[in-house]
């Protein structure tokens, strides 16, 4: 069974994982990867531009789908070892959250919506998938 799931990043990191064809969540971390499975749909949330900064993104900036194989690790080179799954990404806009909040599942009429994304990756029911799909001019197979 198909499932959908959003990570969340700052999107300097997704741009890097679109651009190189991986995803990686939880700073790096392998148990929350070993939750998704081949074929599984992943949406990004990226509440910042920067990693550690303090401009708000709040959008949506990748979606794809996992592909076949388990999470594997990678040396960055400076002793810092992430764990990664790599991913079909679609051609995709990014898309503010703002607009949605009101008609995703997962956050209308909750005031801190936001708090789940604090865990790095949360199981997304699938009419939201496509929801955000949409406000990303991403166009998902039936």
């Amino acid at each position: 069974m198909r499932r959908c799931w959003i990570a969340v990043a700052s999107a300097e990191h997704v741009r890097r994982g679109r651009a190189e064809g991986f995803m990686q969540v939880c700073h790096g971390k392998a148990a929350p990867l070993r939750r998704l499975g081949p074929g599984d749909w992943v949406v990004y949330y990226s509440p910042t531009e920067r990693f550690g900064g303090s401009t708000p993104l709040r959008a949506f900036t990748a979606i794809g789908t996992v592909r076949d194989g388990e999470p594997y690790q990678v040396d960055m080179g400076d002793g810092f070892l992430p764990f990664r799954r790599d991913v079909r990404w679609l051609a995709a806009q990014e898309a503010p959250i703002m607009p949605l909040l009101d008609r995703l599942a997962f956050s209308a009429g909750k005031r801190n919506w936001g708090y789940p994304f604090r865990f790095g990756l949360v199981e997304l029911a699938e009419p939201d998938l496509r929801l955000i799909a949409a406000a990303m001019g991403a166009v998902l197979p039936e």
